[in-house]
């Protein structure tokens, strides 16, 4: 007991009571922190980085996105992106809308000329007859175009537009030659000529990436007085064929005969007279709503930059 007494270093140390360490606990490092928070972080920043991706379709992270989610989301909009026509295939899209550019503009000059020349706007249609004939059939290689894949449009909507005018061109104003002479003609050669040089323009200064705005604005908002006066100038053109037509029995078939078949073209273009009612108004507000989608656009960028 008095050797315990003198000497408690002697004590057995189980019977010591533990004291708390009155170390300082040392402050954590960045790292530390970094740790210790990202597992609160983690979730957050990946869902955010996934909206950012997904607002900006893919094309890659915005500001507040890190960089290794900008790199997975550019990569995954890369893969989504379509891609364009080829250099082989821009170049020959470019050659043919310049060509068919130019060539309605022969078309509208042959036009000015003949009204300056004649004092009078009755008949022009005969002054510009080859041109006219030969440039609107040079757009059937437009539904080529599309069923090879060079032209991201519709086959059948390129081919009913295209096909509807070459129509009129040969299967109306050629083969019945007493409506060349009709004003409802002129309407919709006028109609024609404006909208195709305005067209082909925007779809070549498109192909080289510098669309000027005029050219822009004018594809997305003159069609509101082109479209209705082409369409008005297609009817009344097939409307005064209609008696020359069921006079002669153009192109109609009747029987008896070995084939057993009949066909009455004067029945089948009122059919295709019926056929723009529904057909015009749909065309026509689609162009209503895609001009102010594209000039809306156009307008915020502008502001935004």
């Amino acid at each position: 007991m008095a050797a315990r007494g003198r000497w408690p270093w002697l004590r057995p140390a189980a019977s010591a009571p533990p004291r708390p360490s009155l170390r300082p606990l040392a402050a954590p490092g960045p790292g530390a922190v970094v740790s210790a928070q990202g597992e609160r972080a983690r979730a957050p920043d990946m869902a955010a980085a996934a909206a950012a991706a997904k607002g900006n379709g893919g094309g890659g992270a915005r500001a507040g996105a890190g960089a290794g989610a900008g790199a997975a989301a550019g990569e995954a909009g890369g893969a989504r992106k379509k891609k364009g026509p080829g250099p082989l295939a821009t170049a020959y899209l470019v050659i043919y809308n310049v060509v068919m550019t130019a060539g309605w503009l022969v078309i509208a000059v042959g036009l000015v000329r003949a009204y300056l020349a004649k004092g009078s706007y009755h008949s022009l249609y005969y002054s510009i007859e080859k041109p006219l004939k030969f440039f609107q059939t040079g757009a059937l290689l437009e539904i080529l175009h599309c069923a090879v894949g060079i032209v991201p449009s519709s086959v059948v909507l390129t081919s009913f537009q295209v096909m509807s005018r070459v129509f009129l061109i040969w299967a109306v104003t050629h083969s019945v030659k007493e409506v060349q002479s009709e004003d409802s003609v002129l309407l919709f050669v006028i109609a024609w000529t404006i909208t195709e040089i305005i067209r082909y323009s925007f779809y070549t200064f498109s192909l080289l990436n510098h669309l000027p705005y005029l050219i822009k604005w004018a594809r997305y908002t003159l069609f509101i007085v082109l479209y209705p006066m082409g369409v008005s100038g297609e009817l009344l053109t097939i409307y005064a064929a209609l008696p020359f037509v069921r006079q002669a029995g153009l192109y109609s078939i009747s029987l008896p005969n070995k084939y057993n078949f009949s066909f009455d073209y004067y029945a089948f273009l009122i059919l295709i007279m019926i056929s723009y009612i529904p057909i015009f108004p749909q065309l026509y507000f689609h162009m209503i709503h895609q001009r102010r989608k594209v000039l809306s656009h156009t307008e915020e960028h502008k502001k935004f930059e």
